[in-house]
């Protein structure tokens, strides 16, 4: 069934490559976004990945959260003409609270912003989970399981209508500006799957949690979305950005707590970005959020969701390169590659 999943959201990948590819030769409104592909913006960034379960209590208010064993990491980067790469690391003192010992995580996330198209890809593999004590009503201490093992990989494509004019590009990468204010309604499907799994029972043992405590979940959502993206422009060259979205998806969620519990049908989700910085011709400095929920198939007393999230601030110098660099990068650029076969 895992294999099923995976091959199910690469399929999605691979079917919207040359939409994709198409996308990119397309140009901004010049009027609107001010193009600067062949200029390298260098970034210093700091960013926290995670991926949550939340699992509600019947008959409560109460919401008990499963958190991973991350924090805070320091990262470098570029882009130059549509590449982007990052890559972070973990940094003593900005781990405070992480558990040295635990197995490590592998959290990937990719946003692609190009004229008229949104593709974000998840695929998240964590091994060690918490839940902080403050979160606990039948405890005064971290509940702690280093055995709990989560996957989730997901996809999500959405087409902007006036995307010449709107540049989400400018506020992620900066790879672009945003010159004048820009809305654009847009249109999209999304598709996740993943599962969890531990030793026992995942959820800490009290009479209130016993009804919904599970060893294995595992699950399949896929469905339309449909939201707004808007760029206000200020003073110049400060801007905030927001994309919302909307999804009705369709799938199954499975438990199992000695017997198998397995529901089909639909649930409501949402997906929220926000950028707030300064973009300039030579500087920049911006904060950004990734905000995806994924409410699972409720039945009977399991209702769960498992949230999925990047904040980050970056710091960008940008470099002006000469035309000799541009043309040999261009030639082993792969996102130029592709476009042009």
């Amino acid at each position: 069934m895992i294999r099923a999943k995976v091959a199910i959201v690469l399929f999605l990948l691979l079917f919207s490559l040359p939409t994709f590819a198409q996308n990119l030769n397309l140009r901004y409104d010049s009027t609107y976004v001010e193009s600067s592909r062949d200029v390298m913006a260098t970034r210093l960034f700091f960013s926290r990945k995670y991926t949550k379960l939340v699992a509600k209590v019947p008959e409560t208010q109460e919401r008990l959260t499963l958190v991973p064993n991350t924090g805070l990491k320091m990262g470098l980067g570029f882009t130059y003409q549509d590449l982007t790469i990052n890559a972070s690391f973990p940094v003593s003192f900005l781990y405070p609270d992480k558990i040295g010992d635990w197995p490590g995580n592998l959290d990937l996330q990719s946003h692609i912003y190009a004229p008229k198209v949104i593709v974000d890809f998840f695929g998240q593999f964590y091994n060690g989970y918490k839940i902080d004590a403050e979160n606990r009503t039948y405890a005064d201490e971290d509940y702690l399981r280093e055995d709990l093992r989560q996957m989730s990989l997901g996809i999500n494509l959405n087409y902007l209508f006036f995307g010449d004019k709107l540049s989400i590009a400018a506020a992620w990468n900066q790879s672009s500006i945003q010159k004048k204010s820009a809305y654009s309604p847009f249109i999209g499907f999304e598709g996740y799957g993943g599962n969890m799994h531990g030793d026992s029972l995942l959820l800490p043992s009290n009479p209130e949690t016993d009804v919904i405590n599970f060893d294995r979940a595992s699950y399949f959502m896929a469905g339309p979305n449909a939201g707004m993206a808007g760029t206000l422009v200020f003073w110049k060259s400060f801007y905030l950005t927001g994309v919302a979205s909307v999804n009705l998806s369709g799938g199954y969620t499975k438990w199992r707590n000695v017997e198998e519990y397995k529901k089909w049908g639909v649930a409501p989700t949402y997906y929220l970005r926000g950028f707030f910085g300064y973009n300039g011709p030579r500087f920049s400095i911006t904060t950004s959020y990734v905000y995806k929920n994924l409410n699972l198939i409720e039945t009977g007393p399991y209702d769960q969701a498992v949230n999925t999230g990047d904040y980050r601030i970056n710091f960008i110098y940008k470099i002006y390169a000469g035309k000799s660099f541009k043309q040999k990068f261009n030639k082993v650029n792969p996102v130029r590659i592709v476009i042009k076969e």
